[in-house]
């Protein structure tokens, strides 16, 4: 076994090194695209309600989902919210504003999971996001602050505060260029956001290890640098499908089916208080089949241990919640974990802060929000 994983290290080696020029090409392409809007040669509009865009360098995995939603509970109290996204592996085009027979095929997963768990916000989808803010504003009741989800590279629209988020485990400093690594533009890309977020990072940080991460990613003297760590919640049950969860030491085994870019943090937490966890793994944005589920019961059934349950991420149970689906999954005993993130507490009122205050003087230098506040 030790000898067939270093072979596929030394051969996964080499194809990092055979795909090196067609990295050193896709980032000089994305550069020069970069450069044609800093240098205004390709436009890209501002618009006068506070947009907040999230995103990252890299390909995936590094939590814009739940850090929305942070952003989404920060501020919902005091404005009203709009959430715009491309819709990712949707089956549809253009404009979309969610409502409730809007499913995960008509907008997305990740919208499908704002709209399910927020209801008093607007969710939407366009590719375009130039024309998905203007019909935003056109709503009888138009947000007052707008979420970017996944815009870092969108650079049609110019966001007043864009936060750039890199994995602890994953920083984009020790990244390379699609193909060979998961960065979508070079590292120096990342000189454009306010914010820095390193996730799923410990929840106590030494001062060695902050200051370790700060010298590897080398903020901007105006950027701020924060670090932000997940919270686990509890086994839930799923709408659809019978079985109640009880706490995760009532169970001795877990098969964990993830459709995600990063389940590794959610199977360490399994791991923490189940003595036997298998993961199955399905590409990011997974569209679960009739198949696909005959395929996880087949493998939860090879488990020869009394007691055992399946667990899915929150984003994949948006999936699996299909109609279709559930015919098969109905009496099984499947359950999700939902996930918060937290900011880390030397950062938390900081960052909240900033935010806040981003906000607050953009509607204040807007005559038509001058009244309001």
């Amino acid at each position: 076994m030790q000898r067939q994983n270093n072979l596929y290290f030394y051969r996964m080696q080499l194809l990092r090194i055979l795909l090196y020029p067609i990295s050193l090409l896709f980032g000089l392409l994305t550069f020069f695209r970069n450069k044609l809007y800093d240098w205004e040669v390709l436009s890209s509009k501002f618009f006068d309600v506070p947009v907040i865009a999230i995103g990252n360098l890299s390909t995936g995995g590094t939590g814009k989902t739940p850090h929305v939603e942070y952003l989404i509970r920060l501020l919902k109290d005091q404005y009203r919210i709009a959430i715009l996204s491309r819709g990712y592996k949707r089956k549809t085009k253009g404009f979309i504003l969610a409502a409730q027979h809007h499913s995960f095929m008509e907008i997305g997963d990740e919208p499908t999971q704002f709209y399910s768990k927020f209801d008093d916000i607007h969710v939407a989808v366009d590719e375009n996001r130039v024309h998905g803010i203007e019909k935003l504003l056109e709503l009888q009741d138009p947000p007052e602050v707008i979420l970017l989800d996944d815009a870092f590279q969108h650079r049609k629209v110019k966001p007043g505060y864009s936060i750039l988020l890199t994995d602890f485990y994953n920083l984009y400093a020790r990244d390379h260029m699609l193909p060979t690594g998961n960065l979508r533009e070079f590292k120096s890309g990342s000189q454009r956001a306010d914010v820095i977020i390193v996730t799923k990072s410990p929840k106590v940080l030494s001062p060695f290890t902050r200051q370790r991460v700060t010298k590897e990613l080398k903020p901007n003297k105006g950027q701020h640098l924060f670090f932000s760590y997940i919270r686990h919640g509890k086994l839930t049950a799923i709408p659809g499908v019978d079985f109640k969860p009880e706490g995760r030491s009532r169970y001795s085994a877990a098969l964990l089916v993830a459709g995600i870019a990063n389940p590794y943090p959610l199977e360490m937490y399994l791991k923490d208080k189940i003595n036997h966890v298998e993961t199955l793994i399905f590409p990011d944005h997974h569209h679960f089949t009739g198949k696909a589920v005959e395929d996880i019961i087949e493998r939860f059934d090879r488990i020869l241990i009394k007691n055992k349950i399946m667990v899915t991420t929150e984003k994949d149970m948006m999936r699996l919640k299909h109609p279709d689906l559930l015919i098969k999954l109905k009496t099984l005993p499947l359950c999700y974990v939902p996930m918060e993130i937290r900011i880390n507490k030397d950062d938390r009122e900081e960052f909240d802060k900033s935010i806040l205050k981003y906000v607050k003087e953009t509607r204040g230098n807007n005559p038509l929000h001058q009244t309001k506040d």
